[in-house]
């Protein structure tokens, strides 16, 4: 896959390709304990197309989807790694999806609770990361519920837990990581949504980039890269989503 140099330049106007990493989401990139760089799929992905254009990568890391995606709409990042949504889509080019997420509900075990469809009804707090993919589709979607939002999303539970709310919403591997921390909590059966786990540019590149970008994540479907990415970080309970 030659890449014009056009292109090149529209991704990289520092001459280094600039990557938002969110480390909010651990099912797809983790902080470095010591310091160092990232770990995980979005960022294995980052490395492999920054080696596409002939370019060194620079990690950008925020802790929350929302900053992650702000520095991409911003122009500040030049690539990002998101959940798609009709609101993000207003400043960011996406890809198809490289990776689908579960999201789940999570509430305590003398919940009367015990089903997804009953969660929309007045009284009922549900509790999200600010800016996350949850939020953005409950915000539409729920209509009797109220939202609480936590600051990041691996501060959901305790959010859900100090500030006494019904329900805890966010990736199905970390509500699971989270109630085995607490006993007296539990899952409800199912998913609430799926989450499109995709690359994005800003728009501003141009339409030449963002085909540039997409055919690449289809690349990295068809090859086997994104199942070994999964696979190589440990990463349970996502899938390789079907090519575009």
């Amino acid at each position: 896959m030659a890449i014009d140099s056009a292109v090149i330049k529209a991704f990289t106007p520092t001459d280094v390709l600039r990557a938002s990493i969110n480390v909010g989401n651990p099912i797809l990139a983790k902080a470095n304990p010591h310091g160092g760089e990232p770990t995980g799929v979005s960022v294995d992905l980052a490395r492999a197309f920054a080696q596409r254009l002939g370019v060194p990568v620079e990690f950008l890391v925020f802790d929350s989807a929302g900053k992650s995606v702000q520095a991409v709409t911003d122009d500040q990042a030049d690539i990002g790694f998101f959940a798609i949504d009709p609101l993000r889509g207003a400043g960011i080019s996406f890809t198809a999806p490289y990776v689908l997420i579960e999201g789940c509900y999570l509430v305590r075990e003398s919940s009367p609770l015990t089903h997804n469809g009953e969660v929309d009804r007045e009284g009922v707090t549900v509790t999200v990361g600010l800016g996350s993919a949850y939020d953005l589709y409950l915000t539409r979607e729920l209509k009797r519920a109220s939202i609480v939002r936590a600051p990041t999303s691996p501060a959901v539970v305790d959010t859900f837990i100090a500030e006494k709310t019904d329900v805890a919403a966010g990736v199905k591997q970390q509500l699971e990581a989270d109630a085995k921390n607490h006993r007296e909590l539990r899952l409800l059966p199912g998913r609430f949504m799926v989450i499109q786990q995709a690359m994005g540019v800003p728009k501003g590149r141009g339409e030449a980039a963002a085909e540039c970008l997409r055919a690449f994540v289809e690349e990295m479907k068809i090859n086997g890269f994104v199942a070994d990415a999964l696979a190589s970080n440990q990463v349970q309970g996502a899938s390789v989503a079907e090519l575009s």
